[in-house]
């Protein structure tokens, strides 16, 4: 035999048993899905920073979320130092940049193992509902649905809210069995009423109180828009209507199901605040609305009808225009509703008027899940943060904007079988809770060299803004 034939045959048989481990190991979803050739990002990504400087884009300079914020995320969800030599590569007296301003005297209290940190207000203590509890962690996984998921990345987001302490948004498509795995449930349902709905897509307290009571849920989000797609519907294929999915929507198997642009079940202010209300007394637990922000008059409206009445939402979650779980058309994602920090500070400043704010907890979302952003935001009055995108970077995600096509490469927003395959929920799950406990204990060092024990305690003028080279402002 042919020397040639011979290494052709070893080189084979050692491609083969490389091709064998990798279908089977559960570490590196995209090498489990697409063996050997898979390597072959891990090589480009490691030899990325050295050719960097030299061709293609700069650390900071990537969309939605850069290269340094990436690399984070993952060094935090494997458990390893995230720690960067040589100093910052960032412009740092570039507009919007963050500067936290440190105390002379930080606070030295020692941060526990799996940095507690619980929310400073109880929710529903306000109006003193029958299952009001103060959430064990400030950051929370936001929503994300059964069926914009696969059935696997939710069933690791819930065991790693699970581990972490964090509780776990639904997302408007109900409850399913991968959300039942021990992670505390923040129920949300929208104009489509999946989980609480008759069969022509009314509203159903009946069907509501049979689902929170099948589950581990501690409170109820109304979802009126989301900072993807402010404004507009949506349209759940028949094709994408599968049994699972039916059963927990509550839908027929295989219906194209359609979300309206706007609730059925009320029509104004007065009515949002009368089924908050009606929803809050059947179940027993707190109950919040979500939103982007757009129109002022509704925010101005709301904080004096509920001052007036004493009653309304126990919770209210603000989401930024940069949100961006939801697929959606271009000019929605890009044009239609105020980013976070404008959005967050016009709508949270009519309650601080009305003297609610200190009765209601606000939650923020949107490119939140990085330590100076989330310090920032408690400084601008959140009491609590959700994150969507950065727990997918946790789970595996790369970034490669496959969402909405049925083809992530990683599992995560996809019902391809091969490609969920390469999901393994257990190592996901510790992958998850590493990085949401990295991310509290980088938000408690943070307040503490602030000189605060509780990031609540951090006020707008520890942060100052770079608002043009050279010029910063608090």
């Amino acid at each position: 035999m042919a020397w040639w034939l011979i290494v052709l045959i070893i080189v084979g048989v050692l491609v083969l048993l490389v091709a064998l481990y990798d279908i089977v190991q559960p570490r590196d979803p995209i090498v489990r899905n697409f063996p050997v050739v898979g390597h072959f990002r891990t090589v480009l990504s490691s030899s990325g920073p050295k050719l960097r400087q030299y061709i293609v884009a700069a650390n900071d300079e990537e969309r939605p979320f850069s290269r340094d914020q990436r690399t984070w995320v993952y060094g935090t969800a494997a458990g390893e130092g995230a720690y960067f030599g040589f100093g910052t590569d960032n412009v740092i007296d570039r507009d919007n940049h963050i500067i936290i301003k440190q105390s002379t005297f930080p606070d030295t209290t020692p941060i526990g193992e799996n940095a507690p940190l619980p929310c400073a207000k109880i929710m529903g203590a306000w109006r003193d509902r029958t299952h009001q509890f103060r959430p064990e962690s400030v950051v929370y996984v936001s929503a994300m649905s059964y069926g914009s998921l696969s059935a696997r990345a939710v069933e690791a987001i819930n065991r790693g809210c699970a581990v972490s302490g964090a509780m776990h948004n639904t997302g408007e498509g109900g409850v399913a069995f991968p959300h039942r795995n021990g992670g505390a449930l923040m129920f949300q349902f929208g104009t489509g009423y999946f989980g609480c709905r008759n069969k022509d897509g009314t509203f159903s307290l009946e069907a509501l109180c049979e689902t929170v009571a099948s589950a581990e849920v501690g409170c109820i989000e109304v979802k009126l828009s989301q900072g993807a797609k402010p404004g507009l519907g949506g349209v759940l294929p028949g094709k994408k209507v599968t049994p699972a999915i039916a059963e927990a929507r509550g839908v027929e198997i295989g219906q194209t199901v359609f979300s309206p642009n706007r609730h059925s079940a009320f029509h104004d202010v007065d009515g949002l605040i009368d089924f908050v209300e009606t929803i809050a007394d059947a179940t027993g637990l707190p109950v919040g609305i979500k939103s982007a922000v757009g129109q002022q008059a509704f925010w101005d409206e709301l904080a004096q009808r509920m001052a007036a009445r004493n009653q309304g939402p126990d919770f209210i979650t603000i989401d930024g225009g940069e949100g961006g779980t939801g697929a959606a058309p271009l000019v929605f994602s890009d044009h239609v509703s105020l980013p976070f920090r404008e959005g967050f500070a016009r709508a949270h400043q009519p309650f601080v008027a009305a003297g609610l704010h200190q009765h209601i907890i606000f939650s923020g979302s949107g490119r939140l899940g990085f330590p100076a952003d989330a310090l920032l935001a408690f400084a601008m009055g959140v009491d609590m943060i959700g994150l969507a995108r950065e727990p997918m970077l946790a789970l595996g995600c790369i970034q490669a904007q496959r969402c909405h096509d049925g083809h992530c490469p990683t599992g995560i927003t996809t019902h391809n079988k091969w490609l969920v395959r390469g999901l393994d929920p257990t190592d996901k799950a510790t992958k998850l809770a590493n990085y949401l406990v990295g991310l509290r204990g980088e938000i408690l060092k943070l307040s503490h060299a602030c000189g605060v024990v509780h990031p609540a305690l951090v006020t707008a003028e520890m942060i100052e803004m770079i608002d043009a080279p050279n010029r910063s402002a608090t």
